[in-house]
């Protein structure tokens, strides 16, 4: 079974499932900007373009995630997860009125992670979906 890079917690899953009722299919994008820094940006499937260069990480509850490529090479040891937490986020991220923000919890993969992860090789790049 392939090491996934992404996942979600329960109440992450829960907004999303709320949001996908909402705006119907999403995608995640974590850039490596200044604004909202660890905080994945949320939009409808049809409102962001992937570009060429993005990483695609995975997938959770039926979200593409993708990742800017200069971010990723600092990231590329790092296994993400998806949170939420209350608070505002960006004005651009479906969850923000909600009142709530998604958040990325990280952690290093473990040595048996990453050289699964380095048998697989590099992830896909450019959209998927």
């Amino acid at each position: 079974m392939p090491v996934p890079r992404v996942e979600v917690t329960p109440a992450a899953q829960a907004l999303l499932h709320k949001m996908q009722g909402l705006h119907g299919p999403l995608l995640f994008h974590q850039s490596g900007g200044c604004c909202d820094g660890s905080a994945p940006m949320c939009f409808p499937r049809g409102d962001f373009r992937v570009g060429q260069e993005d990483v695609y990480l995975g997938e959770v509850v039926g979200t593409p995630f993708y990742m800017s490529g200069s971010q990723f090479e600092y990231w590329r040891h790092t296994h993400l997860t998806v949170d939420v937490v209350p608070g505002r986020g960006s004005g651009f991220s479906v969850e923000a009125p909600e009142g709530v923000r998604f958040l990325i919890r990280s952690r290093l993969f473990t040595d048996d992670e990453y050289r699964a992860l380095e048998a697989e090789g590099p992830p896909s790049k450019g959209p998927q979906h």
